[in-house]
């Protein structure tokens, strides 16, 4: 089975909606002009780039990274690996032709199936609505939070409202920056 990972810059209130300026919030761009910039502090998304073998995203969040990412030269390996993305809406006509092969997921029943076939990890970027059903359907695996030592308040969240039960997380690695980012990776206890 492969591995669902959830990625994300996360505020210390659980927001992390426009985190790189995406119109429409707020507070967009919190993540670079309330904290001071570390290169250090952003290591883990080259290892994520490294470790991972497609993406995973939500109809928006393919909206928004596919104009930009397939031009920058930092994302080359996210570029190069197989994109899935969740939505009822979208059609094939409306995929970018110049970031590889795409399909489309029509239903989180697609996406445990997707989990089911042979490969490597499969990444979760943006796609705040996407997480959560995610999440409440048990489907992630393990969460890399690059948490932002600000308060948001208002905003999409990470970690949906449902009532469940307790699922456990397993801290299995940690990072505190000298500008208060701290890194959090977390195993879903199963």
């Amino acid at each position: 089975m492969r591995t669902l990972i959830s990625t994300a810059f996360i505020s210390l209130d659980g927001v992390v909606e426009a985190p790189g300026g995406e119109s429409g919030y707020r507070n967009a761009g919190w993540t670079f002009k309330d904290v001071e910039f570390l290169p250090e502090a952003y290591g883990i998304k080259g290892s994520e780039q490294e470790e991972a073998t497609a993406i995973l995203m939500g109809r928006v969040s393919y909206e928004a990274f596919s104009p930009v990412w397939p031009t920058m030269a930092e994302f080359a390996g996210y570029n190069a690996m197989p994109k899935y993305v969740v939505s009822t809406t979208l059609t094939e006509g409306d995929l970018v032709p110049d970031w590889g092969e795409t399909s489309i997921l029509r239903s989180l029943d697609q996406v445990a199936a997707l989990k089911e076939t042979e490969g490597g990890p499969i990444i979760v970027h943006g796609s705040a609505s996407l997480n959560r059903s995610l999440s409440d359907a048990g489907l992630i695996d393990r969460y890399h939070l690059l948490v932002f030592p600000l308060l948001l308040g208002a905003g999409k969240r990470l970690f949906s409202g449902a009532d469940q039960d307790t699922r456990k997380l397993r801290l299995i690695e940690h990072e505190v920056y000298a500008n208060g980012l701290q890194k959090n990776v977390f195993e879903v206890a199963r």
